[in-house]
């Protein structure tokens, strides 16, 4: 493998420079056994080493940036819909070589800060100052690469470049509260609400209109936007839904309630031929569904009879509704996969009936079982969400109901396959793994372990009493 010439070389670091920083990390680890010093002589490895170094020198180019702008990286790619503050990746990009080209004496320093022996206080002075030159270089679209991020911004949102200058503007502020976003988030308190709100000041000091800009820049940090609620009601003591509707702040809260609509109606879509991989997903949309209920619950004091707390208390009637129609539904499915019939005895005087029992002279029905399987797995994916959603009785009336039929149904098959009252043991195994399965989602691994394991020593007795002598 020949060198790179000079157009190769700068086309591969234009594909460097704008893949994210996961494809750049990637690319790092992939390169690692490239050797990046190999001489012009070497055939196999020299351009796999020219590409390591270009590799290597992104990296530690995209490490600082993300030191100094660290409260910006979150919020410069696609955003996950309009409600949440995002800029285009090439905005944050475009600002970088903008910083580097005006200030390049201070990004030197901090390059060498580990030489220098720079103390914690004076790199995060230089972090605050290169923010503030970054700015001030994107408002006044002070050289091209400035006014690139600029225009990018404006071609996103109306006002675009001066909502990413302001948040700049308190990149700072940001900056410092991230190490202790986590407490803030998970341990609320006192003395952490007290900090929060000393934080909230020192960015609505820099601006008067930061406040949602800085809520907006700690939800960016988040695994769970929502979850900056918290912050939120800590900064406003839980405050009043009049109150919190009336402030700047309102779209937070505005902004999860749609959130929940939107959930809704993702759970109305599931349906019993769409597999249970659909329905863990539905599951987990349920899940996180009263998760957000519950954070605008306990974060604001609302009425339940006007406002939000009334379109609150329709969200959660609706969750339960649908809810409860799928677990309707999925014993329904499971009673349908394991389909029963009335058989009936010839005695003299006339036919009596003998009640239900399996009916095993068809094999199971594949995609019966795969609708029931589906919707039981929605079902089983509720354990944790039903005590808090408002549907926890109906789950385990659902539940209950179906691991008696499921064990009336076991029983019976075993007894037939005692009596040697079945045409096809074949089908009767099969029904009865899928009994065990079913079992498994409704009362747990070690009933459906229990299931296959009498099942085995029914439908092979005479193994298993070679086994007990």
């Amino acid at each position: 493998m020949t060198a790179l010439s000079e157009r190769q070389i700068q086309i591969v670091r234009t594909l460097v420079e704008q893949a994210p920083d996961h494809v750049v990390g990637g690319l790092s680890q992939a390169l690692s056994g490239a050797a990046p010093d190999a001489s012009p002589d070497d055939a196999s490895g020299n351009a796999l080493g020219g590409v390591r170094r270009l590799v290597e020198a992104e990296v530690a180019d995209r490490t600082l940036r993300n030191a100094i702008l660290q409260p910006m990286i979150a919020m410069c790619g696609p955003p996950p819909d309009d409600r949440v503050l995002a800029f285009p990746a090439r905005a944050l990009a475009a600002t970088w070589r903008g910083l580097k080209a005006s200030e390049p004496d201070l990004i030197e320093r901090l390059q060498a800060a580990e030489v220098l022996e720079l103390s914690c206080h004076h790199i995060a002075d230089a972090q605050d100052r290169l923010a503030r030159a970054a700015a001030a270089g994107v408002r006044a679209r002070g050289n091209p690469d400035y006014a690139a991020a600029s225009e990018a911004c404006d071609a996103a949102r109306a006002g675009g470049a001066d909502l990413f200058a302001r948040c700049l503007d308190i990149t700072p502020v940001v900056r410092r509260a991230l190490p202790r976003l986590p407490e803030w988030i998970t341990h609320t308190g006192k003395e952490t609400a007290a900090n929060a709100r000393i934080a909230y000041r020192d960015a609505v000091a820099v601006a008067d209109d930061a406040g949602p800009i800085f809520f907006h820049m700690l939800a960016g940090q988040l695994a769970q936007r929502w979850m900056v609620m918290r912050l939120i009601s800590a900064v406003m003591d839980k405050p009043t839904e009049r109150y919190l509707r009336d402030s700047e702040l309102a779209g937070f809260c505005e902004g999860l309630l749609d959130e929940i609509d939107q959930a809704l109606a993702t759970i109305a879509t599931l349906r019993s031929d769409q597999g249970r991989a659909a329905a863990g997903t539905a599951a987990r949309v349920v899940d996180l569904t009263v998760q957000r209920i519950l954070e605008i619950e306990t974060n604001v004091e609302m009425p339940r009879d006007h406002g939000w707390g009334k379109r609150l208390a329709k969200q959660r009637a609706a969750l339960a509704g649908l809810v409860e129609a799928r677990m309707r539904e999925a014993e329904h499915c499971a009673r349908e996969a394991l389909p029963l019939h009335t058989p009936r005895s010839h005695k003299a005087g006339g036919q009596k009936a003998r009640g239900q029992a399996p009916q095993l002279s068809e094999p199971p029905q594949p995609d019966a079982v795969e609708r029931a399987l589906t919707l039981l797995t929605f079902v089983d994916g509720l354990n944790l969400s039903s005590n808090y959603g408002g549907f926890s009785a109906a789950r385990n009336k659902a539940v209950e109901a179906l691991g008696e039929f499921l064990e009336r149904y076991v029983d019976s098959v075993l007894d037939l396959v005692r009596t040697q009252d079945v045409d096809d043991m074949d089908h009767a195994a099969a029904f009865l793994e899928i009994a065990a399965q079913f079992s498994c989602l409704i009362r747990g691994e070690k009933t459906g372990e229990l299931v296959r394991r009498r099942a085995h020593a029914t439908l092979n007795p005479d193994l298993s009493h070679a086994c007990e002598a």
